[in-house]
């Protein structure tokens, strides 16, 4: 609990007594790897902020491909928000990638501490903006680069998750065949 704490100092202030509401109203959760956090086609009924492990987002093409489009590791918060505050279906899916332990907080919860913490909304709007900005600047170099180049780039501003995630994953990431992910691997040693 101390983590996301930390995490939601950053973003603004709490009074020990809105830490305190914030800490009763969190659960843990261990996610095994491959297991989903949230589906696509269903209402996001939980914010998670994960402790430990990788996950990523993803979905399907229209021709059924298997595309992941984030990856988040420690100290992140995971939810769709705009169809967890607008109780619509997700159109994406959460999955662990490792195995993962999570602090979980249900949308009663969520709300409860949202009418209840003055500013709260704030800091969220601002957590959300910060993961946004990280979001962009994770995908816009990828459009422009060669797949060498977006490899070479993912290695150098995400070496901890390299060892983390599977090749497959790693190469829809990119953009990329495994196969051409194999061979730029190969031709970089």
């Amino acid at each position: 609990m101390n983590d996301f704490i930390d995490f939601i100092l950053q973003f603004g202030s709490l009074t020990q007594q809105q830490i305190d509401l914030v800490s009763r109203k969190a659960t843990e959760l261990t996610l095994r790897k491959d297991e989903y956090f949230s589906e696509a086609g269903e209402v996001p009924r939980r914010v998670g902020f994960i402790l430990e492990g990788v996950m990523r987002v993803c979905y399907y093409n229209n021709k059924g491909e298997e595309i992941t489009r984030y990856f988040f590791d420690e100290h992140h918060l995971v939810v769709e928000m705009r169809s967890f505050e607008n109780n619509i279906e997700a159109s994406e899916y959460v999955q662990a990638v490792t195995d993962c332990k999570l602090l979980i907080f249900s949308k009663q919860a969520w709300d409860e501490i949202s009418r209840t913490i003055i500013g709260w909304d704030v800091i969220v709007q601002k957590i959300f903006s910060k993961a946004l900005i990280e979001k962009l600047e994770r995908r816009s170099p990828l459009v422009e680069q060669d797949a060498t180049t977006r490899y070479l780039t993912f290695m150098e501003k995400f070496p901890h998750l390299a060892n983390r995630i599977p090749l497959s994953y790693l190469a829809s990431y990119l953009g990329i065949t495994q196969s051409s992910l194999s061979r730029i691997r190969k031709n970089i040693r």
